[in-house]
């Protein structure tokens, strides 16, 4: 199992509601802000793929909010990934606050695209590569 933490990431006032709540919308944002983190954490470039005429589309995302996030909030996002890509890669996500509480869990399932005619493709070889070390993965 691949596991990252986001360094802290303060709540701004424009990501709340009125009621100072993180509006809900934005929990996507901070998946994509961790899973970019968490790639880059191992030497695996977004940018990097998409140059190669990969791209990366999100395919479904899920969200559970435990409690709310409140404007000034250090949010800790932490990032799994629990078995090798192939043609999909499913990002699990977990974020706390400063004072440890659990707030959100979710999940993005994404899937990998050749940009010039938008077919599926299997993931980067360079990308198997660098999670194998971390995965085991099963037959």
């Amino acid at each position: 199992m691949f596991t990252f933490e986001v360094p802290p990431i303060r709540v701004r006032y424009a990501d709340t509601d009125q009621m100072g709540y993180v509006y809900y919308g934005n929990y996507a944002r901070y998946y994509e802000i961790g899973r970019v983190e968490a790639l880059r954490s191992l030497g695996f470039h977004y940018k990097a793929m998409e140059d190669s005429g990969v791209m990366m589309p999100v395919y479904e995302n899920r969200s559970r909010y435990l409690r709310p996030a409140r404007y000034d909030d250090l949010l800790t996002i932490r990032v799994t990934i629990r078995e090798l890509p192939n043609v999909r890669i499913v990002f699990l996500y977990d974020i706390y606050n400063q004072n440890g509480e659990h707030l959100n869990t979710g999940e993005t399932t994404l899937v990998f695209m050749l940009a010039d005619s938008g077919r599926l493709t299997k993931a980067p070889a360079e990308l198997i590569e660098k999670l194998k070390p971390f995965l085991i993965q099963t037959v």
